[in-house]
């Protein structure tokens, strides 16, 4: 463990102008803070926020960041209180040890509301200031490094699994790869102790058989750089087991098949030398298809930048080569923190974290905590692709993604609007894949809204969160007016109008927030008609007609394809009913049409949004309008009235529409329970004595 003065001489080494006395007293709070507490190492519980603070000193971290490495502990173990740190070290150093508390219970496999809202406090956190990250990752490395005294399996491996899913993925994604590269081997160790163990073993003997082969090939690599006018330094390594193993499972080859084990580094003054070094080594050596990429001229998402690729060294040898200049090999080791400069002794940011913002934003738009994890995972664990807006502006998505997620990258806005797509010039529907390297323009209209289709097919965090969040918005609108219809249809039946302030009293007695919460309530069934009516006026429901409302037999019709509560009518002019093909209208600020698919009075002109729609598995029931010519001749009609009933259908509206010497045409409205049921009717009154014709209208 490091001593009092040695941590303190770690942060004056490179940074002269540090509080000397605000580490000091850190220290000194933090080991009587503690006490007698101990790990399960049997070392003294201090022991580990010190060796933290110790890890964060090797990234050149401000004293305020170490400091609350040294104190980011004693909220959650010991009696110290928030306030009390305040009070002793500042609000900042207060509101960081507050924040990097907030992930240490989030259970990889935890979709609980707890693990929800202690994410949700984190990630708060970690945007108003990043360093509240650099001290969990340091906090989470020190614990596996220490993994191993635990003596419960059952715990080893929960915080093992935790890692890997979750605190790797966050050091990756700002680009402290030596960080993320510690946490899964010691995870893997525990979590796949047999295959860690093997490749080991076989990693030993390899080093045996080549004896200095590494040695060999990175002198080789710097003179032959050196030949063409670069001075390199040149570094070589084995993967490390954790890489190895994943490649194994994803290529499905042993690790006898696996020839790329060897990876080299060539670290170069300027990024002009990085691509004449890339060239000489071409030159000499020839390059595995597929397996070049440019990450300085299209950074990763992290900022990180480099040249990767991987050449056939010698007959049975396949090598990857990584060239960087000194800044982006800094950026690379130590990611974030590489970017955040002294001066005048106060630490800021040189650079943001875009996928921070997009998580930020989905705190904002998530609803439930399943779905703040979820959307949140995505943001963090998905592998990237590049693609470019008509501009050239780099936009980075996860692989899988299309042009709905690559237009709410962009901006929300955008993507809200969305109507269609062009990649590489090409028009394309919203659902294509985009691929490494596509120029997306994306067609917008202000006239439209997020769909709830897109759901199927949008895959990032950031687009599901804002579709969903729309949707809801939407679905509240519609239930909202259509309550808003069922409440002025049902005070149509009180004995005597309601005074100015009965809404404001029913409000009250049912104890609801406002209007829009008593229209919602309405329209989803929560309150029965009779106590709505005895809200609105005590003693009134006695005796009034209580029949269900037409609106309201309408909405319960079952239809697939609508986002549920939102509002919806039978189309008059087609009057279709279950087993009918049916399509949607959407028009701005109306309830979506229902027609059958072949109704005549679709416009094709384009004024209304099409939805695709079915009915239910347990839509019956609906209105159907047909035509019937009749005999002119006593008895014709009651005979047509009398197998409409013995068909079990209802008539609901006759009108006489044309009448002769000889027939006459009668329209009639009937409640059918679906589509066979008016056939088989409509084939019983054709072939009725008193009928000439029946057709449905």
């Amino acid at each position: 463990m490091l001593r009092q003065y040695e941590l303190v001489d770690r942060v004056l080494s490179y940074d002269p102008e540090a509080d000397e006395a605000l580490l000091n007293r850190a220290y000194v709070f933090s080991v009587n803070a503690h006490g007698h507490q101990k790990r399960a190492s049997g070392d003294p519980y201090f022991s580990h926020p010190i060796e933290v603070a110790g890890i964060l000193t090797d990234l050149h971290l401000d004293g305020e960041t170490i400091a609350t490495a040294i104190l980011h502990d004693t909220i959650e173990d010991t009696v110290a209180t928030l306030p009390e740190i305040e009070s002793k070290f500042g609000a900042s150093i207060a509101r960081m040890v507050d924040g990097v508390t907030k992930l240490s219970k989030i259970e990889a496999q935890s979709e609980s509301e707890r693990a929800a809202e202690n994410l949700r406090k984190f990630l708060l956190a970690m945007s108003d200031d990043i360093r509240v990250l650099l001290v969990k990752l340091a906090d989470r490395l020190h614990n596996m490094r220490t993994l191993h005294f635990i003596k419960k399996p059952e715990k080893r491996k929960r915080i093992a699994r935790e890692t890997m899913d979750i605190y790797a993925p966050l050091a990756e994604r700002i680009g402290m790869y030596e960080f993320m590269k510690e946490m899964q081997s010691l995870a893997f160790r525990e979590l796949e102790p047999e295959a860690y163990e093997s490749i080991t073993r076989r990693l030993d003997s390899l080093k045996v058989e080549g004896e200095d082969r590494i040695a060999k090939i990175a002198s080789g690599l710097k003179l032959l750089l050196s030949r063409g006018g670069i001075d390199a330094e040149v570094t070589g390594r084995e993967k490390h087991p954790y890489s190895i193993w994943k490649k194994m499972s994803e290529r499905h080859v042993s690790l006898e098949q696996l020839s790329d084990v060897m990876a080299f580094r060539a670290i170069v003054d300027s990024e002009e030398e990085c691509y004449r070094a890339l060239g000489i080594i071409h030159r000499r050596w020839p390059m595995v298809p597929g397996r070049f990429k440019d990450y300085i001229s299209t950074p990763k998402r992290n900022g990180y930048r480099s040249l990767h690729t991987s050449i056939i060294h010698a007959a049975d040898t396949r090598i990857e080569i990584q060239i960087r200049t000194r800044d982006m090999h800094a950026q690379a080791e130590y990611g974030l923190a590489a970017h955040w400069a002294y001066k005048h002794g106060t630490l800021r940011p040189d650079t943001q974290v875009s996928w921070i913002r997009d998580l930020v934003e989905i705190l904002d738009q998530a609803e439930s905590p399943e779905e703040l994890l979820e959307h949140t995972k995505m943001a963090m664990y998905q592998d990237r692709i590049f693609a470019f807006t008509p501009k050239g502006e780099l936009i980075q998505l996860p692989k899988g993604s299309t042009p709905i997620d690559f237009a709410y990258a962009v901006h929300s806005n955008l993507g809200d609007q969305a109507v269609g797509a062009k990649v590489n010039g090409r028009v394309v529907p919203l659902r294509t894949e985009i691929q490494q390297g596509d120029q997306v323009q994306i067609l917008r209209s202000k006239a439209q809204q997020p769909q709830a289709n897109w759901l199927n097919f949008a895959i990032t965090g950031k687009a599901r969160a804002a579709i969903r969040r729309h949707l809801r918005h939407k679905e509240r609108e519609e239930t909202v007016k259509l309550g808003r219809k069922l409440y002025e249809d049902l005070i149509a039946r009180l004995p005597t109008p309601a005074g100015p302030d009965a809404l404001a009293d029913a409000l009250r007695r049912l104890n609801l927030e406002d209007e829009p919460a008593l229209m919602e309530a309405i329209a989803r069934r929560k309150l029965t008609d009779a106590q709505v009516l005895e809200a609105v006026m005590p003693g009134s429901s006695e005796g009034v007609d209580h029949a269900p409302l037409e609106e309201a037999q309408v909405q319960a019709i079952d239809i697939k394809g609508l986002t549920p509560g939102v509002a919806f009518t039978l189309s008059e002019c087609c009057r279709p009913v279950p087993g009918d093909r049916i399509v949607g209208l959407r028009r701005p600020g109306e309830p979506i049409e229902v027609h059958a698919i072949d109704c005549p009075t679709l416009p094709e002109d384009g004024e209304a949004d099409w939805v695709d729609l079915t009915w239910g598995d347990k839509a019956e029931g609906g209105v159907a309008r047909i035509a019937v010519t009749l005999k002119n001749e006593p008895g014709a009609l009651g005979a047509v009235a009398t197998l409409i009933g013995q068909h079990k259908a209802n008539i609901l509206g006759l009108r006489l529409d044309n009448r002769d010497t000889t027939f006459h045409l009668n329209t009639i409205d009937l409640e059918v329970r679906n589509v066979q049921h008016l056939m088989r009717l409509l084939a019983a009154l054709r072939a009725a004595d008193a009928v000439n014709s029946a057709e449905r209208v």
